[in-house]
């Protein structure tokens, strides 16, 4: 039976068009996934059903009634509620607390009243929280599942869930798993949105492919592969494991011997709450090898790249690029000892986003070039724009108007013009479609086997199993580096498990 009935769906933001006549339906007790590119319009769609957006055109009905949703109180009203991938909680209160925000109670409702009716719903659904904790005492997981309580407790039955396992460890991916299998189970419906493969067709009834705003088809999850549904999302072929033979430590992957390039030793460095982010952190990283730096966000991925960079100030230690102590030295002697730098931020820290290409490809390279030879500047910007792929109107279009993929391409363009001795990548892949995906991954491969020592800092650990040599955890500021690739020991370490 459907509960959910989208009827040619269009949206608008200006210009640019975010749905383009999508339909989609959701079964009662399913588990339906969206899958689509970048931008391909899945969060949009959501966020209407959601009430968030009016649609421009089309129809939405709810177990069988046409509805307009005016706000997200409408859509809740109406059973719907949406987890999004930030959690929208107040830190500094309680569970119970949060979780009756905003509702509309009785006054003679007491406050023990209200714990019994939370507690229930938490043990039907199985849910262990402590409703008098502080919200910033939970795991990330935990955290999550104080969200899902709450959109039930406002009266939802059917949940959307917007890429809901991107700040989540393995084991509490599994639980989320769990979770929404007994909630299908006991008559709940489930909008999964995604760009993982492996975790759609591992949870999915069905699956909807959503390509540059259009519905490309919805199939129900029998005997699908991986390979399919990248096919669908891009429109070729995708080579979604690139099965990089690993190096040991003392050989690099040009069969030489392996040259140390970085070494840290007991680096301290603090975050922008003035909070310790590097906790003594020691490493070595040698020639032609990639260092996979797992764990979830804000454990002291970014301020070991930006110290690294010379980005970020180090209180105490040192860090050496080439043998020569680089330690709180200059951006510019540590670019000049062939450091390449693809940051986290692409937008504010990668590039100067009112600024057109030539001006953003010659950010590392302006000494190269009189001012005035426009020319050359035009050969120069497009021979690298060509040499990856960048698909742009113009040379002085603003670096803004592309895409998340075609960005992060100028990046690498800019960063890898000439092999880097070290390469720091933050989270190269994030928010990129399948294709995008295994074009950077390429690079990163190229360049370690012509002998670039990697950092790579990946919240996917599929990416990070496939391509890195070693693997390394960050958990509250300390590195552990895993004597084994099994995901489940790495994902107790980025829990901060002893057991790991």
């Amino acid at each position: 039976m459907k509960i959910i009935d989208l009827k040619s769906i269009t949206k608008h933001f200006g210009r640019i068009t975010a749905n383009d006549g999508i339909s989609f339906d959701l079964d009662s007790g399913e588990i339906h996934a969206i899958l689509g590119e970048n931008g391909a319009g899945k969060s949009t769609l959501m966020n209407i059903l959601s009430g968030r957006y009016q649609p421009d055109s089309g129809e939405i009905y709810v177990r069988g009634k046409q509805v307009r949703f005016r706000s997200p109180r409408d859509a809740i009203s109406a059973g719907i509620g949406m987890i999004h991938q930030h959690f929208m909680l107040i830190q500094s209160q309680t569970v119970l607390d949060n979780i009756i925000l905003g509702t509309r109670l009785p006054v003679f409702l007491k406050r023990e009243k209200l714990e019994d009716e939370v507690s229930s719903l938490c043990e039907r659904l199985k849910f262990q929280i402590s409703l008098k904790a502080r919200v910033w005492q939970l795991s990330t997981g935990e955290q999550q599942r104080v969200e899902i309580v709450k959109a039930l407790y406002r009266g939802a039955n059917i949940l959307i869930l917007d890429e809901p396992t991107s700040v989540l460890t393995p084991q509490e991916s599994e639980d989320l798993f769990n979770i929404l299998k007994s909630m299908k189970d006991q008559g709940y419906s489930v909008v999964f949105i995604s760009h993982k493969l492996r975790e759609v067709l591992s949870i999915a009834d069905r699956i909807t492919v959503l390509s540059r705003g259009r519905m490309v088809t919805t199939i129900r999850n029998q005997n699908v592969q991986k390979e399919e549904l990248a096919r669908l999302m891009v429109g070729r072929d995708v080579i979604l494991d690139v099965g990089a033979e690993h190096t040991s430590p003392s050989v690099d992957a040009t069969g030489g011997e392996a040259r140390p390039i970085l070494r840290m030793k007991d680096v301290i460095a603090r975050n922008d709450r003035n909070l310790v982010a590097l906790d003594e952190v020691s490493l070595t990283l040698h020639s032609g090898e990639i260092l996979g730096i797992a764990g979830v966000a804000g454990n002291g991925q970014l301020e070991l790249a930006e110290a690294i960079a010379g980005l970020r100030k180090v209180e105490s230690g040192s860090i050496y690029v080439l043998g020569k102590d680089v330690t709180n030295g200059s951006v510019k002697d540590i670019i000049d000892l062939g450091v390449a730098y693809i940051p986290e931020d692409r937008i504010n820290t990668g590039s100067v986003s009112n600024l057109g290409i030539c001006d953003n490809v010659l950010l590392k390279s302006y000494d190269l070039f009189s001012f005035f030879d426009t020319a050359e500047i035009d050969r120069y910007s497009e021979g690298l724009m060509d040499g990856y792929e960048v698909v742009y109107s113009s040379l002085s279009t603003p670096v803004r108007h592309l895409s998340g993929g075609n960005l992060q391409k100028l990046i690498l363009a800019r960063e890898l013009r000439e092999i880097p001795k070290l390469l720091i990548a933050a989270y190269p892949t994030r928010g990129l479609d399948v294709g995008a995906i295994e074009y950077v991954r390429k690079v990163l491969l190229n360049c370690r086997n012509n002998g670039s020592a990697i950092l790579l800092i990946s919240e996917d650990l599929d990416e990070l199993l496939d391509i890195s040599d070693r693997i390394g955890v960050m958990y509250e500021g300390k590195l552990t580096f895993m004597p084994t690739r099994d995901v489940h020991r790495i994902g107790l370490a980025m829990a901060g498990s002893d057991e790991c």
